[in-house]
Parts: C-alpha cells; sequence; structure tokens
C-alpha cells in the first residue's frame, strides 16, 4: 500500500496536513527520511537574497518542520521512530554554493539537538551525508572530465554508489539501530580527509 501526495515542505500548513493524511492512511510513522533538498552554484557574493532564501527554505527550514510535525504528530506519542537526514559533504565548507553549506551545515547541527531532546521519547535522529563523489543521475551532468577530477580526490580511487548510501540508511531506519543516535555519517570514501575539487584562487590586484 503506497500514499503519493504532493507537499511543498516549505510550507508548515502543507507539512502538517499531508503528516495526518498519512496518519489517516496507515495509522502510524516508524520512519522519517529527510531527503529532500536542492540549490544552485553561484559565487557567494552574487546570491541574492532571493536565492538565499530558497534555499535555506527548501534545505533547513523544511528537514526542521518535517522531523517536527512527524515527531510530534506520530513519533513521540508512539514513543519510538527513526528519523534520518540527508546532506551533502559539508565538513570542510562548500564553496560555490554557499547556501546549502550553510543549510546543510544547520541540517548536521539540527541533527545533534533533536538526538538529546527527543531521546527521552525513545527516537534516534542520525545524518547521512554523502561526498560529491556518488555517481548518481546528479553527479552525470558533471561531464567525464570533472569525475575524474573527483575519483582522483577520493583516497579509495574510486566513486561510491547510491546503493552504498542507501544501505547506511537502511540500517539507521531499522531496528538493528538501537544504540547510535546524534551521529553524521560521511560516506565519501575519506575524500574529505584528503582531496578537494575546488581550486582556490589566485588573490586579485
Amino acid at each position: 500500500d503506497v500514499l503519493a501526495a504532493p507537499c511543498d515542505i516549505r510550507e508548515p500548513d502543507q507539512i502538517s496536513a499531508f503528516v495526518a493524511q498519512v496518519l489517516e492512511r496507515f495509522g502510524r510513522i516508524d520512519v522519517l527520511i529527510n531527503n529532500a533538498g536542492g540549490q544552485f552554484p553561484s559565487p557567494a557574493d552574487q546570491i541574492a537574497p532571493r536565492g538565499w532564501d530558497a534555499v535555506i527554505r527548501n534545505n533547513l527550514n523544511g528537514t526542521f518542520f518535517m522531523s517536527r510535525e512527524v515527531a510530534s504528530q506520530a513519533m513521540i506519542p508512539a514513543r519510538r521512530g527513526r528519523i534520518v537526514m540527508v546532506t551533502a559533504m559539508v565538513a570542510r565548507g562548500f564553496p560555490g554554493m554557499a547556501h546549502t553549506g550553510a543549510a546543510r551545515a544547520g541540517v548536521e547541527n539540527l541533527t545533534e539537538s533533536l538526538a538529546v531532546e527527543w531521546t527521552q521519547h525513545n527516537l534516534r535522529v542520525n545524518c547521512v551525508a554523502p561526498g560529491n563523489n556518488i555517481r548518481s543521475s546528479g553527479t552525470e551532468r558533471y561531464g567525464e572530465e570533472m569525475l575524474e577530477l573527483t575519483r582522483k580526490a577520493t583516497p579509495l580511487r574510486r566513486l561510491g554508489l547510491v546503493a552504498e548510501v542507501a544501505r547506511v540508511i537502511l540500517f539507521l531506519a531499522s531496528d538493528q539501530n538501537d544504540f547510535v543516535t546524534g551521529s553524521i555519517y560521511r560516506i565519501d570514501g575519506g575524500q574529505r580527509l584528503w582531496g578537494d575539487i575546488w581550486p582556490i584562487p589566485d588573490p586579485i590586484e
């Protein structure tokens, strides 16, 4: 049995109605995967207020409001639930997309905050942060030259697979995970420890 329904996660009222619809249909919510997001490349000094707000509302605010609504309507009353955030590799900043870097870093801190606050309700809250070296429909737009640079910047010397990210999410969402909460899982083949494909610009005279 599957329910598909539109919901703009930037609008708290739509989230509340959507969660109520899910509960009416299924009676409970065991797992929430916060995977929605969107951004666009831009130098920081060229990000307009409207563009900044759009990314923050989508990637940070939407994640919080969805988590809050699912927890308050379903998981806290049931005293059980698993929440998994999906962010990106922002451990060393996100040059070229500062808006999403700030939003994703906020989600990682939110993960740690909610994990502590909601442990009294028997919830587990964790985060998966895939690197930009996971081969997917999105990375195919980079072109082979960029993908090769990304591979060389990865200590494991290959690109990751979507299935490798999914396996970690599956564990965190399952009953097998009973003692992990507030953790950030960086799935990047060690990229954050070594390589980077973002060139450091020369000083402008």
